[in-house]
């Protein structure tokens, strides 16, 4: 019998694309609902690949089976998202990789970087207002790092030829493939990208429709840069036509990027950030420039010393309200920290000068008896030993989009991969990479998760602002989670969302290891979001209207909203399987053997 969790699927599952409401969304959240479709969760017994789509999944277990490591599965899942899965990932953008080559955890950055000559107010109007989106244009583009980063990353820990791992995409992109439901109703949904020459070309037929479900999309640019990106590496798109095509494209539209910061571009190796949690288990994540892994653990261990009830789920398979409101209440502490002290390590020092001062036990529990039987409503910033910031909180403002990739070898080795263009269809710029061929792929707008606005109206500074050649602050939150006492590898996991990656991410920590679900049943437990800076969010129709009410009477403001996750995990369990989960919200799967 499935676990009662379950049973909240079954009515998450059942809801059809057609009676999904449009209910008010916190602007933070990235790509639009399109549909539910069942997962059955997987089992393996060797590797194990979780990605976004099927198309990118098989790409991945195609390495494996040829031999190939996490690490070279990564990197060919990315390439086959880049064409499968356009609007949230892809060479124009970013990402963040943990990787554990079977003896340590390393942070191989791949971030977007600010031009050399972006300005902390270039996303502002006359009238000192943020922005839209659209309106930022190529200002809105930073230098892309995610191709950078593999190569980086490949060349110390890949065991295949670097040119080996694109040929699965070479040849999806050459065949084609099938347009599926969610990529066209995206199409569809975005207003803006039919207006760019290339894109509309690629993505739309004759009358500006975008191509029906099922039709066979042919991507011979991107073909062709991937044969130059195979022989030359991330050269092929730092220097060279691809890259003069880039700038060429960006600054006609009033963007800043140049051909000096394309080339200049450097990706970092970190230390990973490490924690552990309840003596048994050791979560490793990002460290800045991401918000992820410091604001995940915070939540984490801020439930446990606030009073959160150890045993949440009931009878429906849903956590109680008292649960949820003490979660909320967690959320609300850990994002106040995250909006004060978290931004680029080169350029804002930690709190106290170690960013581990923010996951303190000490520090934490003090904070943790903040949390009350009612709301506390807006939280501040803390004081982690003691530290004193002349900087400024950043405001709420939109952040989008992004995919995750899972992986896990039969050498026991693992990734996880958050990767990203910001928005669905990044800054909606498409390059050919100069080959005059259809098709390419899509630029970041990453310069939009910097604060828009630089300071406040005190004039105290925010620590995320724009400057040349930073990073810009991230929620995506890769987690690699090991058994504390002996080393193991236990769990690899993440999710796109924006700043709601941290609360799908936490969610699927909890459920797993704390409750005992499987990936896929925590995955498909129903999404929760508190924020810090608006209502309670609760995912459309999935919570009884008596335990809203009961939400409402501790003093928050509850709303529905559709809360798209698109998590991905692969758990191994004590007996050596690979159990994997993939978000019924999205089309992704686990494939492996």
């Amino acid at each position: 019998m499935h676990h009662p969790a379950l049973r909240t699927c079954s009515a998450l599952l059942a809801l059809s694309l057609s009676l999904i409401a449009r209910a008010d969304t916190p602007d933070a959240l990235p790509e639009g609902a399109t549909g539910l479709v069942p997962k059955p969760g997987w089992a393996y017994k060797q590797e194990a690949v979780a990605a976004a789509n099927p198309l990118a999944a098989a790409a991945g277990a195609r390495i494996l089976r040829e031999g190939g490591n996490a690490l070279d599965a990564a990197v060919a899942v990315q390439m086959a998202l880049n064409l499968v899965e356009p609007q949230s990932s892809g060479i124009g953008g970013g990402a963040f990789l943990m990787l554990f080559d079977g003896a340590k955890v390393v942070a191989w950055d791949g971030r977007e970087t600010a031009p050399a000559a972006a300005t902390a107010d270039m996303l502002l109007r006359p009238d000192g207002r943020p922005m839209n989106v659209a309106d930022g244009e190529g200002r809105v583009v930073a230098t892309p790092g995610v191709l950078a980063m593999l190569q980086a990353a490949h060349a110390k820990h890949g065991r295949l030829p670097w040119a080996q791992l694109m040929q699965p995409a070479i040849e999806l992109a050459e065949q084609g493939f099938a347009v599926s439901p969610r990529l066209n109703k995206l199409l569809a949904q975005d207003r803006l990208l039919v207006k760019d020459e290339q894109s509309r070309s690629y993505f739309f037929d004759a009358e500006g429709k975008p191509w029906a479900v099922g039709h066979v999309l042919k991507n011979p640019a991107f073909a062709a840069v991937l044969r130059r990106v195979a022989e030359l590496g991330a050269a092929a798109l730092q220097q060279g036509v691809v890259a003069k095509d880039i700038v060429r494209r960006v600054q006609a539209r009033q963007g800043v990027l140049t051909a000096e910061d394309l080339q200049a571009y450097q990706p970092l190796q970190r230390e990973a950030l490490c924690a552990t949690w309840r003596q048994q288990y050791k979560v490793c994540g990002f460290p800045p420039p991401s918000s992820g892994q410091l604001t995940l653990v915070q939540v984490l261990k801020l439930l446990d010393y606030g009073g959160a009830p150890s045993t949440p789920l009931q009878a429906n398979g849903l956590p109680s309200a008292e649960w949820l409101h003490r979660y909320a209440e967690a959320s609300k502490l850990a994002f106040a920290d995250r909006a004060l002290y978290i931004a680029d390590p080169a350029f804002v020092p930690a709190p106290a000068g170690d960013w581990q001062s923010l996951l303190d036990d000490d520090y934490l529990k003090r904070r943790a008896a903040l949390i009350g039987t009612q709301s506390m409503g807006q939280a501040v910033a803390g004081q982690p030993r003691s530290a004193v910031t002349a900087l400024a909180p950043q405001r709420d403002q939109p952040e989008f989009g992004t995919s995750h990739i899972s992986v896990i070898d039969a050498q026991g080795r693992g990734v996880a991969m958050t990767t990203t263009i910001e928005a669905a269809f990044g800054a909606r710029i498409m390059s050919d990479g100069g080959t005059g061929l259809a098709g390419g792929f899509l630029l970041n707008n990453q310069m939009t998760d910097f604060s828009l606005r630089p300071r406040e109206a005190d004039g105290r500074l925010v620590a995320n602002r724009i400057e040349p050649l930073k990073r810009p602050r991230s929620s995506m939150s890769p987690t690699l989670v090991f058994d504390a006492k002996s080393g193991r590898l236990l769990m690899s996991l993440g999710a796109p969302g924006g700043p709601a990656i941290i609360s799908f991410t936490a969610k699927t920590v909890l459920a797993t290891l704390a409750w005992g679900l499987t990936p896929q049943q925590a995955i498909d437990l129903p999404n929760v979001l508190s924020m810090n800076t608006g209502p309670l969010y609760l995912e459309l129709g999935q919570w009884p209207a008596e335990l809203q009410q009961q939400l409402r009477e501790r003093g928050h403001q509850v709303q529905q909203s559709e809360l798209t996750s698109g998590l991905q995990a692969i758990r191994r369990m004590a007996d050596g399987r690979l159990l994997g989960g993939a978000d019924p919200r999205r089309e992704g799967i686990v494939s492996g053997r």
